[in-house]
């Protein structure tokens, strides 16, 4: 992102805050890669966010998404003194991980898990661990679900998420998705497994199913629940992106058709590319579905195809409806 992208978006952030008077802003620096744009970048855009907004009243919680390879002590002694929080990507143990997160080399590549573990390994010491926001996997049920447990466990974190592979109907999840619950089987038997182990740490899916099948209201995940995500992706260009989960369905399906040069975020609201939330939104099957309060219909990318647009079930239906079922019997036990 250039200097010239990065001073509007300061901007752009800092009258948002203004105009609505928040309390919190978060700051998701992304990727791709975020580290790829050094510390000096990082060291600068935090910062002048945090001054843009000064006498607003307005607190900014920084946070970035890494794959850990990058992660050194002079970077986290930065990251440190800028309070900026790291989430590492891992995918469990060294065979699963290293299956899909490679590095360049001859044929397929070096895994990465190595890297990743010795990065780990100092985020989760004493003296780094207050930036420690928590693990991201993805699901590949080739993976032996508990195995890929316990070694996220193993490295302590203050919460994990499980994403699932973006796909439709039209583009399926390999080995599962449609008529097949293979990715809530494997999510259940993660389930159990945490359960069993204390729940040692958050796991936002997991307590949003619980807490939306209990008392309703809204999630922490954004994989379920009916309420909107609070959050727009803005490209290195400036291209303001709804959610970057869309590109799934096509090239620039995420966009907005707004950048921050040309609108505000209020004003990106109003285009019709808006995407609609809401039972409403969602299709008759699902409207009608006693489970819909708790899904919301999944994620939106996930409903397209069939030639009917975003007007189906989601690709996951069977999987999310198996894991809600299965953590709501559980805890009647």
């Amino acid at each position: 992102m250039s200097a010239p992208v990065r001073e509007q978006l300061v901007s752009r952030i800092a009258e948002h805050a203004r105009r609505h008077g928040l309390d919190r802003v978060r700051v998701l620096l992304h990727g791709g890669e975020p580290l790829l744009a050094g510390p000096r970048v990082i060291a600068d855009f935090t910062t002048a966010v945090r001054r843009a907004v000064q006498g607003t009243g307005t607190e900014v919680d920084f946070a970035l998404q890494t794959n850990g390879v990058l992660l050194t002590e002079a970077l986290l002694d930065l990251l440190l003194e800028l309070d900026v929080q790291v989430g590492v990507s891992l995918d469990g143990y060294a065979e699963a991980h290293d299956r899909h997160r490679r590095g360049p080399g001859s044929g397929a590549g070096k895994g990465s898990h190595a890297r990743v573990t010795a990065a780990l390994a100092l985020l989760g010491g004493a003296r780094y661990r207050p930036l420690f926001g928590g693990l991201l996997c993805t699901i590949d049920p080739a993976n032996d679900p508990v195995r890929t447990f316990d070694a996220l466990a193993a490295h302590r974190p203050p919460a994990a998420d499980f994403l699932l592979p973006h796909g439709t109907w039209d583009h399926p999840p390999t080995g599962g998705g449609g008529d097949g619950a293979l990715y809530g089987a494997w999510l259940c038997a993660v389930h159990d497994r945490w359960r069993a182990a204390g729940r040692p740490m958050r796991v936002r899916l997991f307590e949003s199913i619980d807490s939306l099948s209990r008392y309703g209201g809204g999630s922490s995940s954004e994989v379920l629940g009916t309420v909107p995500a609070a959050a727009v992706a803005i490209e290195t260009d400036g291209t303001v992106a709804w959610t970057e989960s869309l590109n799934a369905v096509a090239e620039g399906a995420a966009h907005t058709g707004g950048t921050i040069f040309s609108h505000s975020f209020d004003a990106l609201l109003g285009l019709d590319s808006a995407p609609e939330d809401g039972v409403g939104s969602l299709c008759r099957r699902c409207r009608e579905c006693p489970l819909v309060q708790v899904c919301g219909g999944g994620l939106r990318a996930h409903r397209f195809g069939r030639g009917r647009g975003f007007a189906n079930p989601s690709v996951y239906c069977k999987d999310i409806s198996a894991l809600i079922r299965h953590i709501t019997s559980s805890r009647d036990q």
